[in-house]
């Protein structure tokens, strides 16, 4: 079995910051990548970072340089530090898992938490 809980989320201005959390349990700690997906209406999901369990980061182009990811695999935590917020942001962000390296295409994770709303106002 594999769980995830997100927290954090909620309305910000366009420019503000935010931080998102993830509590993940039950994955190979040798084999796994885990990362932030987010889907809005009339979009298509986006991976925008990603993580796996040998360090390696991905970062979708919409949104590096703005958003940092952070993972403690002990603990098994995820976090993503988001800065400089667009309206263009605006979605429900999941905490979601991979078998294997790091990916950031969105049909390898099988396994979502139950998402956190993010609102950017203009």
């Amino acid at each position: 079995r594999v769980t995830l809980a997100e927290s954090g989320g909620g309305s910000v201005p366009a420019g503000g910051s935010m931080e998102l959390s993830c509590k993940a349990s039950w994955y190979d700690n040798n084999n796994y990548c885990l990362g932030w997906i987010r889907q809005a209406p009339g979009k298509e999901r986006e991976v925008v970072a990603a993580v796996d369990n040998d360090g390696q980061m991905r970062y979708a182009d919409s949104v590096k340089e703005r958003f940092t990811l952070s993972h403690d695999k002990v603990e098994r935590t995820l976090s993503l530090q988001m800065s400089s917020l667009k309206p263009e942001d605006t979605a429900k962000y999941y905490c979601a898992h991979a078998m294997g390296p790091v990916t950031t295409r969105h049909v390898d994770y099988g396994y979502w938490g139950q998402g956190t709303q993010v609102t950017v106002s203009s």
